[in-house]
């Protein structure tokens, strides 16, 4: 297991609309995450700047790499592209925050 966190903006006059999407987050994408080995997935919001923290099973790679075979996954990304300011670097690698402390039980 892999644990991920990012961050990403809104745009400016989109957060209502970005969290009623969420709100209303389609059955199929929840189904593909969950078979592509994402858990624990979580996104915050402080104004503008949202933070996803996610878990990989069994790593990141993997489970996106399948994620990206689904055309639900395609469609989602395509359909926040007018609320969603920068999901990804020039390269289109996730903006992830790097770990640096945890608490374990």
């Amino acid at each position: 297991m892999e644990r991920v966190c990012f961050t990403f903006d809104i745009y400016d006059g989109m957060v209502a609309e970005y969290e009623k999407r969420h709100d209303e987050i389609w059955p199929e994408l929840v189904d593909a995450l969950k078979e592509c080995g994402f858990t624990n997935y979580t996104i915050f919001r402080r104004g503008l700047t949202a933070v996803g923290y996610l878990e990989a099973v069994p790593s990141k790679a993997v489970a996106f790499e399948k994620l990206s075979h689904y055309e639900v996954n395609g469609k989602w990304a395509k359909w926040f592209e007018e609320v969603i300011v920068n999901l990804t670097d020039g390269k289109g690698n996730l903006l992830e925050l790097k770990e640096i402390w945890r608490l374990e039980e």
